[in-house]
């Protein structure tokens, strides 16, 4: 009879053993959707610096062109004339750098004559790019951007607007 009674308590044992382990996975997996469920209330937030910036009054603008490093951009003053083109080649990403001719070259974009004092070239694959960002040679895809400049109403600083693209040969005249 202490046998069968050793038996019992074994299996009566080993089974509130499973049924506690049963229970503890399952507010595990309780816990976890409750967790889950909270985390989805808050929100992922990618901190990126603002697209719309000033970069200062047209007077304070140097004629000619200024990089603009941290936004890699270049902003080109041309007498009462302003323009932003994308320093960010349009292959891979990479920095453009401002290359100057040392004689104009005579170019026909479109049907159009133009002539070229100035060249964009990408270091890491070797695209170039002409002064208004037409691509002609290397793996570039396609033009560089040309973003939105317009004056403040409140202080009469330029802002450039890189989430807002426009056309290539916008200028915006003060």
């Amino acid at each position: 009879m202490s046998l069968l009674t050793k038996s019992t308590k074994e299996t009566i044992s080993r089974r509130s053993f499973f049924e506690k382990l049963g229970l503890a996975g399952l507010l595990a997996g309780l816990a976890g959707l409750g967790y889950q469920s909270l985390r989805s209330l808050v929100p992922n937030v990618l901190y990126e610096p603002p697209q719309r910036f000033k970069i200062g009054t047209p007077a304070s603008l140097a004629d000619g062109m200024t990089f603009l490093e941290e936004k890699r951009l270049y902003v080109f003053k041309e007498g009462a004339s302003f323009y932003a083109i994308s320093g960010a080649c349009t292959h891979l990403g990479c920095t453009v750098k401002y290359a100057k001719l040392n004689q104009p070259k005579e170019i026909d974009v479109n049907g159009e004559r133009r002539s070229v004092k100035f060249e964009f070239h990408c270091p890491c694959h070797g695209s170039k790019f002409y002064g208004d960002g037409t691509n002609y040679a290397g793996p570039a895809p396609k033009p560089l951007r040309w973003y939105k400049l317009e004056l403040s109403p409140d202080d009469g600083q330029l802002v450039v607007n890189m989430g807002e693209e426009v056309e290539q040969h916008f200028r915006l005249t003060v």
